[in-house]
């Protein structure tokens, strides 16, 4: 024990007549150090760790003393260390930021554009959106209209597809019509019906007469006055005549298609998915019109189903059109969009509907 003291002592001792020999400024750089290390040792967590503040001080504090002071002084790390920390920061420092890969981010007058549609519609899936950013010239991809509102924390509507008839009706949709009877209750408790067709290969809407009772003989006079309105030679590429069986839909209502060679398929009983585009008609018709308005009387609802057919056959996009709408299928495509654009809202419906355009 004694010995060890006095060699304590004597390292002291020699350590303490070198100083003199050193300058001041050195002195003062191993006092800084030190007292930096110190710092470090006296931080509450329970294994000091240098921050890259600590270590940008120490390499600036090191860089002051030279290398034969290096050896005798006391560091927590090695110089090897502090020498690769600065390497680093020299590094940092030189180093210029780069693009990563990976798609460009989306423009943000199209982020806007997707949640202002979603807002101001609430029964509109992505894709019925992306149906409307194409009519608007927007060249995006319904995967990207799903992502913005999947961020954004709106939850896109999934995408309904009959598969068992869908490749049926794809391949026989221009030939096809189909025909339903649609009813309404009124604000005073009255129920309406109207009769309407629907073209599977245009998804194009006819609709017919309103009435409170439906009987055989006014089918079958709407069933004329359908045929005297089509030219010949669309009434020529009927060839197929879907109804339901309901009793208005006799053999007199049959021979009106018949007489220019279409034949008439009526749905099996409790099979309403073989009338499935009608019947989808009827839903979008309930869920975005007439389920969102007190229906008056029989002029009322006239004006209501004309103005909804209306905006189906003028502006609604349709996944099977390609999203186009009906009258549109067979015009040139938008122009493309590259930028911020302005574009304008018409209301339907007292604003029940909304259609978007483009301003030039």
């Amino acid at each position: 024990m004694t010995i060890r003291l006095v060699y304590r002592f004597g390292c002291l001792l020699l350590g303490w007549l070198r100083l003199p020999a050193r300058s001041s400024a050195a002195k003062d750089a191993e006092i800084l150090v030190l007292r930096h290390q110190l710092a470090v040792l006296q931080r509450t967590s329970p294994k000091p760790a240098f921050t890259p503040g600590d270590r940008a001080v120490l390499a600036a504090l090191l860089r002051l003393l030279s290398k034969r002071h290096h050896s005798a002084l006391k560091l927590l790390v090695t110089p090897r260390t502090v020498l690769r920390w600065h390497a680093r920061l020299v590094a940092k420092k030189w180093t210029y930021p780069h693009r990563g890969p990976g798609r460009p981010a989306k423009p943000e007058a199209l982020r806007a554009l997707v949640l202002r549609l979603a807002r101001e519609n609430d029964t509109w899936g992505y894709r019925r959106i992306h149906g409307e950013l194409l009519n608007l010239g927007w060249k995006v991809a319904a995967s990207t209209v799903w992502e913005i509102l999947q961020r954004a924390g709106v939850d896109p509507a999934p995408q309904r597809a009959d598969r068992s008839w869908a490749k049926f009706l794809t391949a026989q949709a221009q030939g096809i019509l189909a025909v339903d009877v649609f009813h309404v209750d009124t604000v005073i408790l009255r129920r309406l019906f109207f009769l309407f067709f629907i073209e599977h290969g245009s998804r194009r809407v006819h609709i017919a007469s309103i009435t409170r009772n439906v009987t055989a003989a006014w089918a079958t006079q709407q069933a004329r006055n359908l045929m005297m309105s089509m030219n010949d030679a669309h009434t020529a590429g009927i060839r197929y005549l879907i109804h339901d069986n309901a009793g208005y839909f006799n053999q007199g209502f049959d021979a009106v298609f018949t007489a220019v060679g279409a034949r008439v398929v009526p749905i099996l009983p409790g099979v309403p998915r073989m009338n499935a585009i009608a019947e989808r008609w009827v839903g979008s018709c309930r869920r975005e019109a007439t389920d969102r308005i007190l229906i008056t009387g029989k002029r009322h609802l006239r004006l209501v189903i004309d103005q909804y057919a209306d905006h189906h056959n003028e502006h609604r996009p349709h996944q099977s059109l390609g999203q186009r709408s009906p009258d549109n299928a067979g015009s040139p495509e938008p122009p493309v969009v590259d930028g911020p654009s302005r574009v304008i809202r018409r209301d339907r419906l007292g604003g029940l509907i909304h259609e978007y355009a483009q301003v030039a």
